[in-house]
């Protein structure tokens, strides 16, 4: 499968934990890009009291916490 997401996270982050859950209940994780946002000072910069955020890579919609299992399924 392609990737079709980035999910922008934390390592020990329990609110991308249950994103990540919710994402596959809806779709594949095969189409989803974990993306810790520690490594990179921009991302943090960005998303560091946002996390987790669900981006589409082909439409750069995103999702900020919190969002639903619809929210996923609706994201293009």
């Amino acid at each position: 499968m392609t990737i079709k997401y980035n999910l922008y996270s934390s390592e020990g982050c329990h609110l991308c934990e249950e994103a990540l859950a919710l994402f596959k209940n809806v779709k594949p994780l095969s189409e989803v890009n974990i993306i810790d946002i520690v490594e990179d000072d921009k991302l943090v910069e960005l998303y560091g009291i946002s996390i987790p955020v669900l981006e589409s890579i082909y439409s750069d919609e995103k999702l900020f916490w919190p969002f639903t299992q619809y929210d996923i399924s609706q994201l293009t």
